[in-house]
């Protein structure tokens, strides 16, 4: 897929993190891009500061879904890109003991289903609503492709950590489907492909003192430090425009693989 001003995008937690290095990658390559975020503040000024356009959008509601993608598509004409970077993290326990009276409380379900409706559930529906636009679209190259899809999962999918079970399930989940995802749309000429992070300097990182920065960054191999989201961006990029990658889950990781704790 060759980028450039024909083209549009969304990008779906595109306000901040990894979301918002790969609008600006997007962009900084001519294509129109739509930044889909619940945070309007911060998701205005990114896409001020791009040229794009920002559309409200939670991606746990289908009205809220369907309203988005009408009106990047009413600015922008069809998506033929979408980056779900849309996610939330929590840190729970299976169970823990309360210490003023000795007694086990399991993880609440409440939280163990909001992960899972934002990080699993919130980019499946973001992909079918947005496939089901590029499919009725025409193909756009010489190997009739349509669009790409790139999703975001986590070294947590494969190496969760002890309090990570919701967060380690949700991008399970989407480590899980993009193969059969993407063996459906290949008929249409829709590649999907997901990236797995490892340790990114991202808003989720912003409680954390710089000690605790400092040995997280340590645990890394190489290069020992944090990731950049515009590494993420960089790799986001070049999946666009690389035809062969289809059906695929890339670690990001700086050879990282995570403890138990």
């Amino acid at each position: 897929m060759q980028l450039g001003k024909d083209l549009a995008a969304v990008v779906t937690g595109g306000a901040s993190g990894l979301g918002a290095a790969t609008a600006r990658g997007l962009a900084a390559k001519g294509v129109r891009v739509a930044v889909f975020d619940v945070n309007a503040e911060v998701g205005e000024k990114t896409a001020k500061d791009i040229g794009g356009l920002f559309v409200k959008c939670d991606v746990t509601s289908e009205a809220s879904a369907e309203a988005a993608f009408a009106a990047a598509r009413k600015a922008h004409g069809q998506e033929r890109i979408l980056v779900n970077c849309a996610g939330i993290a929590v840190a729970k326990r299976v169970t823990r003991r309360v210490k003023e009276t000795n007694a086990i409380e399991p993880h609440d379900l409440a939280t163990f289903a909001k992960v899972i409706q934002v990080n699993l559930i919130g980019t499946f529906l973001m992909i079918s609503r947005s496939v089901a636009g590029m499919q009725a679209a025409e193909p756009i190259n010489d190997d009739n492709e349509r669009g790409v899809v790139i999703c975001t999962s986590s070294v947590a999918a494969q190496d969760g950590q002890i309090g990570q079970v919701a967060y380690a399930a949700s991008k399970g989940g989407v480590y899980s489907m993009t193969l059969p995802i993407a063996r459906d749309l290949s008929r249409d000429g829709i590649r999907v492909m997901t990236i797995l992070p490892g340790l990114f300097l991202t808003p989720m990182f912003d409680t954390l003192t710089e000690e605790a920065k400092k040995s997280l960054a340590a645990s890394v191999p190489f290069p020992s430090r944090l990731g950049n989201p515009k590494e993420y961006a960089a790799l986001a990029v070049h999946i666009c425009e690389n035809p062969m990658l289809n059906g695929e889950c890339i670690r990001l990781d700086g050879a990282l693989r995570m403890a138990p704790k």
